[in-house]
């Protein structure tokens, strides 16, 4: 009698989830409205209202920066945080990988090692690996953090290498890490209006985030975030690789910015996936945040909605509309950290 007690309660709440029942929760009516684009025509006009005559400074904290290209408003916050990578000796760790030598698979590294050959430097008095594996240990010693990044990726057998890649964040400073995320008018071909970058400074993570006020100021925003980058930065982004960098990149040639962009660079969407794909409904940003981290956004505002919202702050020159997508930015970029403290110590 329990067992069929159960079962009819999980149907009830289960059929309460879908908006086409006769009794839909609460939850349900509330996903419904936002996936209506009235939801978000009365967001932006609530908005409006909400910041009439308000400037951008009166309700976050801004100031305006200097760059070769002209002024920029920089927006800035700061949040205590908790992202320490504890040492995993990696460089012994990947000592230990004899796949990272050419012609060496999972059946021939078994192979070797039944023989006793355990590391690569054992290899180099191996007759047949002692060149490979001297000319690896040699370079090993002499390479940066985005050529072993490259090394690992570019690994055939990549799953294990994926996880070897999170691991090898133990080889460079926190501080380098540059978690990153743009908001444009569209999907390409058109301004970025909005750069966010954090950065981890001692026990804080610092967010710095440049907004477009007119069309004019595109080259400007883009020069401030550049002032973030040197070559030992890594992009830490999500979904980065694909769109985020090469945006940029292009924006940088339409406004004749030199710049090189090509650094070591964590796209933690991929990352995600591999780690967290079977835990998850799915591996989009904000279901990581709720399920992993217990973070749920209120009046959060779609990509597909951000080119309308940024025409409703230019026509009526009122801040509401871009309030919510400069929010979403400054999430984006601190709930990164969050994501690779977590992979990091997942892995490990």
């Amino acid at each position: 009698m329990m067992q069929d007690y159960n079962f009819e309660e999980y149907l009830r709440k289960a059929l309460s989830n879908s908006i086409s029942s006769k009794n839909p929760s609460e939850n349900a009516k509330n996903k419904a409205r936002k996936l209506s684009p009235s939801y978000y025509q009365d967001l932006k006009e609530k908005l409006l209202i909400e910041y009439d005559k308000k400037s951008l400074m009166d309700v976050m904290d801004c100031k305006i920066s200097k760059t070769s290209f002209g002024d920029v408003l920089k927006i800035t916050k700061k949040e205590r945080i908790n992202f320490e990578i504890a040492d995993n000796d990696f460089k012994h760790q990947m000592n230990s990988n004899l796949k990272l030598l050419p012609k060496i698979g999972p059946k021939k590294e078994q192979n070797l090692k039944n023989k006793g050959f355990d590391t690569i430097e054992s290899l180099t008095n191996h007759d047949r690996y002692c060149d490979s594996a001297s000319k690896f240990l040699r370079d090993l010693d002499e390479m940066s953090f985005c050529e072993i990044i490259d090394l690992l990726d570019s690994n055939r057998y990549s799953k294990k290498c994926r996880d070897n890649i999170i691991k090898s964040i133990s080889l460079t400073e926190k501080e380098n890490f540059k978690f990153m995320d743009i908001e444009t008018k569209g999907l390409s071909n058109v301004p970025i209006i909005l750069i966010g970058v954090a950065e981890i400074k001692g026990k804080y993570i610092h967010a710095s985030q440049y907004f477009l006020r007119d069309y004019a100021e595109e080259a400007s925003i883009i020069d401030a975030y550049l002032s973030h980058l040197d070559e030992d930065s890594v992009h830490v982004t999500f979904n980065g690789k694909t769109f985020d960098v090469p945006f940029i990149k292009n924006r940088c040639r339409y406004n004749r910015i030199d710049a090189d962009l090509d650094l070591a660079h964590l796209d933690l969407m991929y990352f995600a996936k591999n780690l967290w794909s079977e835990k998850l409904p799915n591996c989009q940003l904000q279901t990581i945040e709720k399920e992993l981290f217990g973070i749920e956004r209120i009046d959060d505002v779609p990509g597909q909605y951000i080119p309308g919202y940024y025409d409703a702050y230019l026509e009526k020159n009122n801040i509401g509309p871009v309030v919510p997508i400069i929010e979403h930015n400054a999430q984006d970029i601190i709930s990164l950290s969050s994501f690779l403290d977590k992979m990091y110590r997942d892995v490990n």
